[in-house]
């Protein structure tokens, strides 16, 4: 085994090459063909603690090899691009057993139910481009919570990245999806991954993201922590008692039941801000 080779699978561009896989952009794919970065955000993952690794989009399996080679007792890789599963059932004949393919969209997936009991249940992922942050929101309303996993791993474009870790003093990039990011994990970005990393390349850098779901995040209930986020940030120049009567509510009501000044706007708010509105939204409701 070389430096650069984890297994003695052949390159990955001549897999893609054996099975005709240019990336497709309507799948928002773009192939790592860097088996040093793919093997770095599989150890970002620790795959050999994990129980089960969910990954999604693998393509043609860069990053898959990567879990499985540092020691991943089991993956299930959800793939909805058909081109790619020979390719990945290669790989799975490499690691017999321990490669588990759907054949399926991971947006109409049930993933809870896939990874069952095996527990720690973790989900590494260098996510296709257009379904990333709808993945990630849907993760992160999970319930119950704590959730089935007990981390995430994944690639975004840079900008997203910024935007899942912002809290009020990265003001530009703070938003609805920092407040819910945060409010149930803890963050950060571990790397960033340049775009000659990719085939095709693309025109942004990407970054690697951890989340870590938090054991006790302060108890409100996700749906209308999505609504008063997005009423907020939904017009985010206004101030709060202008950009919250959307919400059905009286808003002077709401920002005194949350201890918020009417005057302040939605990126000056933290998490325990949207969760004190989300909870007296809920409050008023009722009554």
């Amino acid at each position: 085994m070389s430096g650069h080779q984890l297994d003695d699978l052949p390159p990955l561009r001549e897999v893609v090459a054996a099975h005709g896989l240019a990336a497709k952009k309507a799948l928002g794919q773009n192939f790592l063909f860097d088996l040093n970065l793919t093997a770095r955000i599989a150890r970002a993952a620790e795959p050999e603690s994990a129980g089960v690794i969910v990954e999604v989009g693998p393509g043609p399996g860069g990053l898959t090899r990567a879990l499985l080679a540092l020691g991943a007792p089991r993956v299930i890789a959800i793939e909805r691009d058909d081109r790619c599963l020979a390719a990945l059932a290669e790989i799975g004949a490499h690691y017999p057993g321990r490669l588990e393919i759907i054949a399926a969209d991971a947006l109409e997936t049930d993933l809870a139910n896939l990874a069952g009991a095996t527990r720690p249940a973790r989900i590494c992922a260098n996510l296709p481009y257009n379904i990333a942050t709808v993945l990630l929101t849907r993760w992160i309303e999970s319930e119950p919570w704590p959730p089935w996993f007990d981390r995430l791993v994944l690639m975004f474009q840079k900008e997203v990245a910024l935007r899942i870790v912002a809290t009020p003093a990265q003001r530009a990039d703070y938003g609805r999806l920092a407040v819910l990011a945060n409010w149930r994990c803890e963050t950060r970005i571990l790397f960033d991954v340049p775009p000659e990393a990719f085939t095709p390349q693309p025109k942004v850098t990407s970054a690697v993201v951890e989340l870590r779901p938090r054991a006790m995040p302060l108890p409100c209930d996700p749906k209308l922590l999505s609504e008063v986020t997005q009423a907020a940030f939904g017009q985010r120049r206004k101030m709060l008692r202008q950009s919250l009567k959307g919400l059905g509510v009286d808003p002077p009501a709401l920002l005194a039941a949350a201890a918020l000044e009417p005057t302040k706007r939605a990126e000056e708010i933290d998490v325990a801000g949207f969760v004190a509105l989300a909870r007296g939204l809920k409050e008023l409701r009722r009554n």
